[in-house]
């Protein structure tokens, strides 16, 4: 049986590219298709913004190609460097900076969608359920998303039932890395 949406729920989508970017690759040597993954969470409701937060590391990797791809599919970025400490680590994340923005937005939408199996956003998740009355969904890869996550949203969506949702690249055809965007979505 099919979920039926309110066609008038206004959507806000937030997608944490460093999660899935790195789920993709270390599942299935694959990458994630935003524009199909993004039109198929929105699933007939009204699109109101949709916002990806990436870290800017080296421009010789090919990763403007990549941002300019994004911001073609109709997706706003949010941009910074990669900190890199004297020690040599490196920290590249936007869990608050995605947690500030989905809660100063909140107003404008019905349904916010949290792209990201990060449990670190537990705690927001359950703040926009309770203090703004908002639905939570999660979209992210079912085999690297935190349980508690999975638990606390009103939906949870796996990235791998999401038709078209995912690029089989070179590496992963030569590896017989099984096609995973060719599955239907089963609720």
């Amino acid at each position: 049986m099919a979920n039926t949406f309110n066609t008038e729920h206004r959507v806000g989508i937030f997608i944490d590219i460093q999660n899935l970017y790195h789920s993709a690759r270390n599942l299935y040597g694959s990458r994630v298709n935003y524009k199909e993954l993004v039109k198929n969470l929105v699933a007939g409701r009204r699109l109101v913004r949709t916002v990806a937060y990436v870290v800017s590391s080296d421009p010789q990797t090919g990763e403007e190609a990549f941002f300019d791809a994004l911001e073609k599919a109709g997706i706003e970025l949010r941009m910074k460097d990669i900190q890199v400490y004297p020690s040599g680590a490196k920290k590249a994340d936007w869990d608050v900076g995605m947690a500030v923005d989905a809660i100063k937005m909140a107003p404008n939408f019905d349904v916010i969608i949290l792209v990201t199996g990060d449990g670190d956003f537990i705690p927001l998740v359950e703040y926009m359920q309770a203090g703004f009355g908002k639905i939570i969904e999660v979209a992210a890869f079912s085999k690297t998303t935190s349980g508690k996550l999975k638990e606390k949203a009103d939906r949870f969506i796996d990235i791998e039932n999401v038709p078209k949702a995912i690029f089989k690249t070179e590496k992963s055809r030569k590896s017989g890395v099984k096609n995973v965007s060719s599955t239907t979505k089963k609720e």
